[in-house]
Formats: C-alpha cells, sequence, structure tokens
C-alpha cells in the first residue's frame, strides 16, 4: 500500500509542476511584456519624423508601457494566486472545479 501511495503522490507533485508550467497567465504575461519592452525600447528612439505622423503623441512609447504594465499584473496575479489542481481525492468524488454541479 505504501508503493501505491508513494506512486500517488509522486502523480501529484507532477501534475501540480505542469499545471504550474502551462497556466497561460504566465505565458500571456510573458509575451506581453517582452513585446512591451521592445515597443517601449521603439517609443524611445522615435523620430521627430515619426512623432509628426502621430499628431505628436508618442504612440509607441505609451502601447510599450500599457503593453508592460499589462503583461507585469498578468505575472503578478500568477505569483499572487498559482494554479492549483485539484487534488486525486476530488478527482475521484467527482468534486472536482470541472464536475457538473449537483442539485
Amino acid at each position: 500500500m505504501s508503493d501505491y501511495q508513494h506512486e500517488v503522490e509522486e502523480l501529484e507533485r507532477e501534475s501540480a509542476t505542469a499545471a504550474r508550467l502551462f497556466d497561460v497567465r504566465r505565458i500571456i504575461g510573458g509575451l506581453f511584456v517582452v513585446y512591451g519592452v521592445i515597443v517601449t525600447i521603439a517609443g524611445l528612439t522615435a523620430s521627430d519624423a515619426d512623432l509628426r505622423k502621430a499628431q505628436d503623441i508618442n504612440i509607441n512609447l505609451w502601447t510599450g508601457l500599457g503593453m508592460l504594465a499589462l503583461g507585469l499584473f498578468f505575472l503578478v496575479w500568477l505569483k499572487l494566486r498559482p494554479a492549483v489542481p485539484p487534488a486525486a481525492a476530488d478527482l475521484a468524488d467527482g468534486t472536482g472545479s470541472d464536475a457538473p454541479s449537483k442539485g
């Protein structure tokens, strides 16, 4: 019985690691941060001609800063509320978060 329990605990650890690794908030946040940095750099290096085209508003700078803020929001959200997979007992009982509600 202890071998079975050990295997169940190992699978639960692997499931938790996979849930954290493939959380969509990590992917979205990471992409927004990377693209935000690129667009912010483009905004910081904008020429006068680029600014005139946009009626003297540095669109790349403001968009890049917005993307950085959104990406950091997703990453902070991920850090504060990490994804927790349902326990094996919950899945066996059918009381997991994706189970149909009773009633």
